[in-house]
């Protein structure tokens, strides 16, 4: 790793070195499966919407049938182009995007995606979003007919909502409720509440998401960022203001991970910065049930094989049997 997080001029990697969690002769008696509600993971590590594609891109470099699940990029009605380039910049210890929810559409998803993602064996978790309750209700009807090929649905709710004037669904815990429950209500998968930081009500959020039926929750989501080239006056990314990502944002993640978890709300996938398996031994400390690997994909090709490799040789070298023992295991507090 260079001091800076992406290292692009030794990213030209060969299809034979690029495998991925591969088959650990370690530990091989270890319990690595969780559990968050009905959905069952066999090891507790899952890719991040929108840092992982729908895996077709991977596949001549991973076996994306070996994590425990992969979230698929949010997929909305219809297609949308997404925000004007520059889409992406690095900053120190992370990396502000403003892609735009860019998209094919729900349907080429289950038109093609789909079938291709199963062929491979992977573990499905479907993002879906819309912009308002009833477009998420649409686009959850589409999804009714091949419900059973998927693992869950997760609802990402920090997208604009358009009957608030734009303001994210987040924002306002009535509207998780309603999104939440509109979904729940025609779908009879687990539902996955995926929650921005950025608002002071993440608890309240939690909370109405338990109540109209969600089974996990998704935490931490991207915090609001924006850069500017001093050289030029301009700001760096397209759409002025991004979303940032990577290792600058893990102690707000682990934070508002460990807040959730001490209300015993709902399972939580914790995310935001890991890159290693200690970070992940950190989110599961303060009450994560799993974790999901974002920003990491895009800086280390075989980040999720060292990852769980890593973790399953911390469990035998300090004799721990299952993975979930460590979850809310955080002393001291």
């Amino acid at each position: 790793m260079t001091d800076r997080l992406f290292d692009w001029e030794n990213m030209d990697k060969t299809e034979e070195d690029n495998t991925f969690f591969d088959e650990d002769p370690s530990g091989s008696s270890l319990d690595m499966s969780v559990e968050l509600g009905r959905i069952k993971l066999e090891n507790p590590i899952i890719t991040c919407s929108g840092t992982f594609s729908h895996g077709e891109d991977h596949q001549p470099f991973y076996d994306i049938s070996l994590p425990g699940a992969v979230t698929t990029k949010s997929y909305s009605l219809r297609p949308i182009k997404g925000n004007p380039p520059p889409r992406v910049c690095e900053t120190p210890a992370g990396l502000l995007n403003s892609i735009g929810l860019q998209n094919d559409g729900i349907d080429a998803f289950i038109g093609s995606h789909l079938r291709q993602m199963n062929e491979a064996g992977a573990r499905i978790i479907l993002s879906i979003f819309g912009r308002d309750a009833e477009e998420f209700k649409k686009v959850a009807l589409k999804v009714l007919d091949v419900k059973s090929e998927i693992l869950a649905v997760e609802l990402n709710l920090s997208c604009p909502n358009i009957e608030r004037d734009g303001i994210s669904f987040c924002a306002i815990p009535e509207d998780v409720e309603k999104v939440v429950d509109a979904v729940v209500s025609m779908l009879d998968v687990p539902v996955i509440a995926k929650l921005s930081p950025n608002h002071d009500n993440i608890i309240q959020s939690a909370a109405m998401a338990r109540e109209a039926g969600a089974e996990a929750l998704s935490v931490i989501n991207t915090i609001i960022g924006m850069a500017v080239d001093i050289e030029t006056s301009r700001p760096l990314l397209g759409n002025v203001i991004g979303g940032l990502s990577g290792p600058a944002i893990k102690p707000v993640a682990l934070a508002k991970v460990y807040k959730l978890a001490e209300e015993d709300i709902l399972p939580i996938i914790g995310m935001g910065g890991i890159f290693d398996y200690r970070d992940v031994l950190e989110f599961m400390m303060v009450g994560a049930s799993a974790v999901s690997l974002g920003t990491v994909n895009l800086v280390d090709y075989d980040a999720g094989k060292k990852i769980l490799a890593d973790l399953k040789s911390y469990m035998a070298d300090k004799k721990i049997v299952s993975i979930k023992n460590i979850i809310g295991k955080l002393e001291g507090t």
